[in-house]
């Protein structure tokens, strides 16, 4: 596996993987079947695994912790912080707002470093902007565990170019996890400048499209019980038929260069710069395996216009959220 460095600290390998639908917002499955995925994908070269407190909420940092325990030196582990949580309520629902403050940052990192079972977290994202606390008080109790040697690097997630720059300017930011696929293009322009510029690593998470660019979602019927694409605007009848005209696309070039849809996707992604180290999601060993293996599949120029084009923003039906969901970004 080909790697890639997330700021200054960290060599990650190019693809790393999404751990949140193992235990939320897809429907989750065994806890057996979670950790023979997350072994075989060390395994095969991956080094970069992606969870949070909420997921669950809580028993996916548990999950990813116990899981890579055997390989904590050969690993990345990223966990975030920045919700409101009701313990009472599982997935989505547990959201109940957001809570960046300093306060709260500390008590979340020595949380999440009980449950993941280590003595550092790797890296330490702000999961949304709180826009009732600055970023530099929240940014400036995130550097007191690096300080401390809690934390190793700092993340934040779906901030503007703005709030990135105010954040790397209390502490060094070394990577941004926003959504990014090549049906979600949002960080384009000042976003992805930014962090060329500072020299922040880029990870896009749902870098497929929450699963739809595989090809595989045809409908709604698709989903299992409380699985959360079911209620965003996108998967709603008439924009999931648009956009299946879109996906179609894609499949029949992938066909054409010998991949398979998601590897093609992911490729994409890849091409947009060598600071861009995608986290797709994947529940089953061969899913992730292919994922993986699209570290390796190579665009020309002329195939990145052609994606750029096929799927250009205008072309895409139906927002990433519904309105007023708790993690709809709050720059």
């Amino acid at each position: 596996m080909q790697t890639r460095r997330l700021g200054k600290d960290l060599t990650v390998s190019a693809i790393g993987l999404g751990c949140m639908g193992m235990s939320h917002a897809y429907g989750g499955q065994d806890e057996a079947t979670s950790i023979r995925t997350l072994q075989r994908a060390v395994e095969i070269g991956v080094t970069f695994f992606d969870t949070a407190e909420v997921y669950g909420p809580f028993v996916n940092e548990e999950l990813v912790g116990k899981a890579l325990k055997p390989y904590r030196d050969q690993v990345v582990i990223a966990t975030k912080f920045g919700f409101k949580i009701d313990p009472t309520k599982s997935d989505s629902a547990a959201m109940s707002g957001l809570d960046s403050r300093p306060e709260h940052v500390r008590e979340v990192a020595e949380a999440s470093l009980k449950r993941l079972g280590v003595d550092v977290i790797d890296l330490f994202y702000q999961h949304r902007v709180d826009p009732d606390v600055p970023i530099e008080d929240t940014v400036g109790a995130m550097a007191d565990l690096v300080k401390e040697g809690k934390v190793k690097a700092l993340g934040l997630s779906e901030a503007s170019a703005e709030i990135i720059r105010r954040a790397h300017a209390v502490h060094p930011i070394s990577a941004l996890q926003s959504e990014y696929s090549l049906w979600t293009r949002d960080p384009e322009g000042d976003i992805l400048d930014t962090c060329r510029e500072l020299g922040i690593g880029f990870v896009p998470f749902s870098p497929l499209g929450r699963g739809f660019l595989t090809g595989k979602i045809q409908s709604t019927a698709d989903f299992g019980e409380g699985d959360l694409r079911a209620k965003l605007p996108r998967f709603e009848a008439d924009n999931m038929a648009a956009n299946l005209a879109l996906v179609k696309l894609v499949e029949e070039m992938a066909a054409q260069k010998g991949v398979t849809a998601a590897q093609l996707a992911l490729a994409w992604v890849l091409s947009k710069g060598d600071f861009i180290v995608p986290i797709p999601g994947a529940r089953k060993i061969p899913n992730m395996e292919q994922n993986a293996a699209a570290a390796d599949v190579t665009l020309s120029a002329e195939e990145v216009t052609k994606l750029d084009e096929m799927l250009s923003p205008e072309k895409i039906a139906g927002a990433r959220y519904g309105a007023g969901a708790a993690w709809t970004p709050k720059r």
